[in-house]
């Protein structure tokens, strides 16, 4: 098997990892609980990712070159507290979704922005609520309070009625940043690219409209100067048949 084949493969069932891994990290978090069967649940996640790193490892074509460039995923699943970046799996769920936006280049890169945004807001949320909510004098102590901070530093707003104070925290705010103003970026940039199309269509509809008349008199001209040349034709074919007869006749 190859790696490209594996990766195939293990697609869907990644992806249904990530989905678990999803729902007993926001209840662990939010309810602010160690249930076993949450822990549980975490850890088996945990191993399914361990053996999807160890086995795209040992596929590779190059080992040692695919490990450098994929120092990130070696991270995300030996570090506990980076394990919120594994939801970034459920990315690969926007590519079954997509065609929702239509098959237009523009429609597609929307879905994606938008599916990416969402994620990234609620893994920030639950990613900061859990290195705040039992830290002494932090300010960031539920959901709906991880969810407003997510929100508006996402944005770049930033009020500042709540705001990380443990270096992880601080870490996920620095993410949230830089992944808004990459989201705002393109959204800004679609928004003008829907803009620019749409005044090249109305500006080609105008050229169409003022250009008609002229193509519509273009054509009758055609169909004289066809007409006129055809009856010159004729006329000549016309007088040249009796100087032909008179030559006959004087032989």
């Amino acid at each position: 098997m190859t790696q490209e084949e594996w990766r195939k493969r293990s697609e869907w069932p990644l992806l249904a990892a990530a989905v678990v891994f999803l729902a007993a990290f926001s209840v662990q978090v939010i309810a602010n609980t160690e249930a076993v069967v949450v822990e549980v649940l975490i850890w088996g996640t945990w191993a399914v990712f361990v053996l999807d790193y160890a086995i795209n490892l040992y596929l590779a074509p190059h080992r040692v070159r695919w490990f450098f460039r994929n120092l990130h995923e070696l991270a995300i699943v030996a570090l506990p507290a980076l394990r919120p970046l594994r939801l970034l799996r459920l990315v690969s769920l926007l590519q079954v979704v997509h065609r929702i936006g239509g098959n237009a280049l523009r429609s597609r890169v929307l879905v994606y922005v938008l599916g990416a945004a969402t994620l990234l807001i609620y893994a920030g949320a639950l990613a900061a609520l859990d290195a705040e909510e039992n830290v002494p004098g932090a300010n960031i102590k539920n959901f709906g309070d991880a969810i407003w901070w997510a929100l508006t530093t996402i944005t770049t707003v930033g009020y500042g009625d709540h705001y990380p104070i443990t270096v992880l925290g601080r870490c996920v705010a620095a993410g949230l940043m830089v992944g808004g103003v990459a989201i705002l970026g393109l959204v800004t940039a679609s928004v003008a690219s829907w803009m620019v199309e749409s005044v090249a269509v109305e500006t080609a509809a105008e050229l169409d409209a003022a250009e008609a008349p002229v193509f519509e008199e273009l054509r009758r001209l055609r169909t004289q100067v066809d007409r006129l040349t055809a009856l010159l034709e004729a006329r000549e074919e016309s007088s040249a048949e009796p100087s032909e007869a008179g030559r006959i006749t004087e032989n």
